[in-house]
């Protein structure tokens, strides 16, 4: 029950409607902006109204800001590209030393 309403009975009204949702298979949600926001362990859901689509997401949230001080350190610390550099910051979840390591070792 979600908040006393059968989830079945609210799905064949908004069926009703023309309203379809679908489950989306995700295992990490990113939003860039000024700040980063990864949602890991997703559950997502796509929701098109009259062809027009929107998500519904729950997780668990991080949010990170992305320093351009932190992309040239790593840059500078291995020789990589700006590129290479924020995914390997991106992939260490913001842990500087983590993506640098990564780096050199790579």
């Amino acid at each position: 029950m979600f908040g006393g309403i059968d989830p079945k009975l609210i799905a064949s009204q908004m069926k009703k409607m023309g309203i379809k949702t679908e489950d989306v298979e995700a295992s990490e949600v990113i939003i860039k902006g000024p700040k980063t926001i990864v949602i890991k362990e997703p559950h997502v859901t796509m929701i098109d109204m009259g062809g027009q689509k929107t998500f519904q997401v729950i997780g668990k949230i991080h949010e990170k800001e992305e320093s351009t001080e932190d992309i040239e350190l790593i840059m500078e610390q291995t020789g990589a590209s700006e590129e290479e550099a924020r995914t390997a910051l991106d992939e260490a979840e913001g842990d500087l030393a983590v993506a640098i390591l990564k780096l050199k070792k790579g």
